[in-house]
């Protein structure tokens, strides 16, 4: 993620190393294993703990390409990553994974801003089932694997958890 802060701009590079459940996790951040625990996540800011030291994070305004916020009293200005998207399905299946099985679970949290298809309806693995809305940003649940949609569990307008089950595919 890149951001800018009075003139000042940085690049940090990031990934998940392992979650522990709890929304805990150890991440690596420009080669540093880190500890963070998400406290409250949602479309107005972010609480979490890093290194067992509290922040928040306020959502102040955003734009396609930049989002303005206000971290630990700070305002700050952060440059959004052109391939999000791209790389949200990369490392997540398009943010929805699932077993062999039925059940395609999400794996961010959002509310449901829409839904692609409907019960009864044929999917290719990497297709839309839905899409959340999480911190501002719309990011698509894709399909698992190729089936039929046999039950959607979530409605326009739900909040899912992440791991929540979106829907089960046959």
């Amino acid at each position: 993620m890149e951001f800018k802060i009075k003139d000042i701009e940085q690049v940090f590079n990031g990934e998940i190393l392992q979650n522990h459940g709890n929304n805990e996790y150890t991440i690596k951040i420009n080669g540093d294993d880190r500890n963070i625990k998400i406290l409250q996540m949602n479309s107005k800011g972010i609480e979490f703990v890093l290194d067992q030291q509290y922040h928040t994070v306020k959502y102040l305004q955003t734009s396609t390409a930049e989002l303005n916020m206000v971290v630990d009293g700070v305002p700050m200005i952060v440059n959004k990553h052109i391939n999000l998207d791209k790389i949200v399905y990369k490392n997540s299946g398009g943010a929805g994974a699932g077993d062999s099985k039925l059940a395609l679970h999400s794996q961010i949290p959002g509310k449901v801003v829409s839904i692609a298809v409907e019960e009864g309806a044929s999917v290719k693995k990497g297709d839309t089932i839905c899409t959340l809305e999480s911190m501002k940003m719309q990011v698509g649940i894709k399909s698992h694997k190729d089936g039929v949609v046999k039950l959607i569990k979530v409605k326009k307008g739900n909040s899912v958890a992440k791991n929540d089950v979106i829907a089960e595919i046959e």
